[in-house]
């Protein structure tokens, strides 16, 4: 039961993986918001961890290459 447990964990990974590739610009776009929400949640205590995180998802979904 663990080993089905495991493979359906990879798979849901690598779905995300996969709709990061194809919707950077949705994804960022969901981060932003998410960020948003929380540094008013916090009232900005955690800013910079908040922005930190962001900068770290636009440079992975960064500008798009020719493949």
């Amino acid at each position: 039961m663990a080993l089905l447990k495991k493979l359906t964990m990879l798979a849901g990974a690598a779905g995300a993986v996969s709709y990061v590739r194809n919707n950077p610009e949705k994804v960022n776009e969901a981060v932003g918001k998410a960020a948003r929400f929380v540094d008013e949640k916090t009232n900005g205590r955690y800013h910079s961890q908040i922005a930190g995180a962001v900068r770290k998802v636009s440079d992975t979904t960064g500008p798009r290459t020719a493949e």
